[in-house]
């Protein structure tokens, strides 16, 4: 049975940091890439940033680079997105995705497999 399990989601004030995790289980998972999507209340889903399966990352948003960092152990098939200098804007229901076929990706069908999401609140 695939899974995309995600945690670590939470409250945190401006300026914190929060560590997500993607466990991942059910298929071969360094053949994959797996990306980070995040939801805002009120707005479609846009592409975060991406590990593909050479561990090379992608960012979509320009507003987390240098901020937000993705990386993958493969012991514990567990793809990890570290967040800091946390603002409100970034407040959304973030959701990890894989994919074999078309690799990292900003277009959430091209991916495999879908995680339900964990919710990152930053506010004050």
């Amino acid at each position: 049975q695939v899974q995309l399990v995600e945690s670590g989601g939470g409250l945190v004030q401006p300026g914190g940091s929060l560590r997500l995790s993607c466990a991942a289980s059910g298929f071969t998972f360094d053949s994959y890439a797996i990306g980070w999507f995040r939801q805002a209340p009120g707005k479609e889903p846009e592409a975060v940033l991406c590990i593909d399966r050479n561990d090379g990352i992608t960012y979509y948003v320009d507003s987390v680079k240098g901020r937000i960092t993705i990386s993958r152990d493969s012991a514990k098939n567990t793809v990890y997105l570290q967040m800091n200098s946390l603002k409100p804007e970034d407040t959304a229901i973030y959701s990890c995705v894989a994919a074999q076929t078309y690799g990292c990706s900003d277009r959430r069908l091209l991916y495999d497999y879908y995680g339900q999401g964990t919710q990152v609140t930053v506010s004050s």
